[in-house]
């Protein structure tokens, strides 16, 4: 594992850079994403931030050094969003979009935990993929694929950050 937390953060917010923008064209090139869905990757970003936190949660458990490293994983993020962001899109915006996702999928999780990894998989894919895929109902194929994807993603970055990747 890294040592650093705050490195431990940074590494795991370049992995995500790397990683999150392919499952979203897995998710358009597996005919999931509408036209109003491909434009909605700020959707998918928040999902896969959200799992690499988990990761790093599952690697080393909730402490002081976690938490630094989620800071510095969000810190990674957002500079990678700014430099990608579309016009007038500021990164207040971006940060409330995803405390807003977060409290929502963190209400999910705790709702879900006695009910085993299946549900809790199934009921976060069924909230980012109405996310992704307002004003229409998400299909039960993208709810599906936006679960499995969002927990491989978790744990990849489990993986990355328990044999020290630095991305």
């Amino acid at each position: 594992m890294i040592h650093d937390p705050v490195e431990r953060g940074r590494a795991l917010g370049r992995f995500h850079a790397e990683v999150a923008p392919r499952l979203f064209r897995d998710l358009d090139e597996a005919g999931l994403l509408s036209d109003v869905a491909r434009g909605r990757s700020r959707e998918w970003d928040c999902f896969a931030l959200y799992a690499c936190v988990r990761g790093l949660v599952a690697a080393g458990g909730f402490n002081r050094e976690t938490a630094a490293a989620i800071d510095a994983l969000h810190a990674t993020a957002l500079a990678a969003w700014t430099e990608r962001s579309p016009a007038g899109e500021t990164s207040e915006a971006r940060r409330a979009l995803i405390a807003e996702r977060y409290a929502e999928y963190g209400a999910i999780g705790q709702a879900e935990e006695a009910s085993g990894p299946a549900a809790l998989t199934r009921r976060l894919g069924e909230a980012a993929a109405r996310h992704l895929a307002h004003p229409a109902p998400a299909s039960p194929e993208l709810i599906e694929m936006v679960g499995a994807l969002h927990e491989a993603l978790a744990e990849g970055a489990s993986e990355a950050v328990r044999r020290g990747v630095t991305a």
